[in-house]
């Protein structure tokens, strides 16, 4: 199956470099040139992963982020014009799922895309989960609070399933990396923290308050999802 990414950049030249590079990898590609466009082509819900630059006109890549993980959960790789690791952060607080510093490698963008759809898109079964209130079905990206759905990202669906899948287990931080990244690659520690406590928000705000444990100096494990 063909991948459709969209392109949000107010660079044409970057636009076109990223165009060329994606599609002879395969891929099919649209463009947007600044962050308004960018937010009505990707509410149209026909794209894979959309690359989004943080640096756009009319509306900033980080607020296009916001508004649409209100009701949508494609994949967003970031780009930025400087490695600033509060706007790194904070993308990843919005629901971004990696990032990408300016100047940058084609190679590298492709390889970074390729790595997102495969780990969003996997194949393989996998089983509902349910604790308490909580429940998870990763296969279909969905996750309910005592029945109501609740919309979370990629990086947080793969952290929380891993959390389900040994409730009873206590998960360090390069186990959680793991979890949502992939093996052997490397992530701040604040990043991690950043997903962890947005994912603990939204359950909490959805009434599940004890959902996830913090064990101190040790990891985090599931907690009772009492509701």
């Amino acid at each position: 199956m063909t991948h459709t990414i969209l392109i949000v950049d107010d660079d044409a030249e970057i636009r076109q470099v990223l165009c060329i590079g994606l599609t002879q990898a395969g891929f099919e590609t649209d463009e947007a040139g600044d962050g308004a466009e960018g937010l009505a082509k990707a509410g149209s819900g026909k794209f894979d992963l959309i690359i989004l630059d943080i640096g756009l006109p009319r509306m900033d890549g980080l607020e296009v982020c916001r508004t649409l993980r209100q009701t949508d959960t494609t994949p967003v790789l970031f780009l930025t014009a400087r490695d600033d690791e509060i706007d790194r952060v904070l993308g990843f607080e919005l629901g971004g799922d990696d990032y990408v510093t300016k100047p940058f490698s084609p190679r590298e963008l492709t390889a970074r895309v390729k790595a997102i759809l495969k780990r969003t898109g996997q194949p393989e079964q996998k089983v509902a989960l349910q604790r308490g209130c909580l429940k998870v079905d990763e296969a279909r990206h969905l996750c309910e609070v005592s029945g109501v759905a609740l919309l979370l990202t990629a990086r947080e669906m793969a952290l929380l399933a891993h959390l389900m899948r040994q409730p009873d287990h206590i998960s360090a931080r390069p186990a959680l990396t793991d979890a949502m990244y992939g093996m052997n690659i490397h992530v701040s520690d604040r990043t991690v923290d950043s997903h962890l406590r947005n994912l603990r928000a939204k359950l909490v705000n959805a009434g599940c308050n004890d959902a996830i444990e913090t064990v101190h100096g040790v990891g985090v494990r599931m907690g009772l999802c009492s509701g």
